[in-house]
């Protein structure tokens, strides 16, 4: 599959137009049964599979628009190459009723649970136990841990181009608040948690007080919250110019503590609600 994939995207044309189809439907069976995936995790860390973004973006080339409906009330114009999945009770993915929508391609677990409405893109990976509440999205190639919550109006970026540029990674046991922003592929360790509001892109600097540290992203690296972190949003002052003549402050995000006791009662989910 891999080297169809390197083939069809080296030529720049698609050549055989059937054939081309018939490989990428074959790729994209594949990605929404989560035997592929756009970055997954060896020997302990994350790494962008390149040619499954390309097979993404190989279907929008090869797709022509298409209308579609659901029933006599909803329309839509898209590439017919990523329809909307159609959810079958062995799935096992409780999909509550209010205008939720899982594109083909995207990998969803058994077990996770959908609150309308939401939106998981193409190449989207969300493993089991993962609650995506009301109005949140998982964008294309972003990759969801087990037992994540993703809050109400969560928003995780998703990133197709350029291809081997990494996708946002939420890892195990992460709780993702409400309004919350995960961009620019952010990488979250297992078990932090992100206050509401929290807005994390690779030009944000996050400032540690509990270890006294500045997390960066870097050219090579995206930023990366520590396992067990809790993030809030926060200030800091403008020391220089205007910025300080007029008392300005800059948005950041802050790690305020590690997750303790307090923390496990406080984000505690109710499992009868599963």
């Amino acid at each position: 599959m891999k080297s169809a994939i390197d083939a069809l995207s080296a030529t720049g044309t698609i050549g055989d137009a059937a054939q081309a189809r018939r490989i990428f439907l074959d790729f994209r069976a594949r990605l929404t049964r989560g035997k592929i995936r756009a970055a997954e995790k060896i020997g302990g860390r994350w790494t962008v599979n390149t040619w499954v973004k390309q097979g993404i973006l190989l279907g929008f080339r090869i797709g022509e628009l298409k209308e579609m409906s659901d029933g006599d009330v909803l329309s839509f114009v898209d590439k017919d190459t990523y329809p909307a999945r159609r959810l079958a009770l062995a799935d096992r993915i409780r999909l509550v009723p209010g205008g939720s929508s899982i594109r083909e391609g995207a990998y969803v677990a058994p077990s996770v649970i959908c609150m309308p409405p939401m939106f998981i893109n193409v190449g989207a990976y969300v493993d089991e136990g993962t609650m995506i509440d009301s109005h949140a999205l998982v964008g294309s190639c972003a990759q969801i841990g087990k037992r994540v919550h993703l809050s109400a109006a969560a928003q995780i970026g998703g990133v197709l181009e350029p291809v081997n540029a990494a996708p946002v990674i939420i890892e195990d046991d992460v709780l993702v608040g409400g309004n919350c922003g995960v961009f620019e592929g952010t990488l979250v360790r297992t078990r932090a948690v992100l206050g509401a509001g929290t807005i994390l892109t690779r030009s944000t600097p996050l400032y540690d007080l509990v270890r006294g540290e500045i997390y960066r992203a870097t050219p090579e690296q995206p930023l990366e919250v520590p396992e067990n972190a809790v993030v809030v949003p926060g200030s800091r002052a403008v020391t220089k110019g205007k910025g300080a003549e007029w008392n300005l402050s800059l948005y950041t995000p802050v790690i305020v503590k590690y997750r303790d006791q307090k923390t496990e009662r406080g984000i505690e989910l109710e499992d009868w609600l599963r």
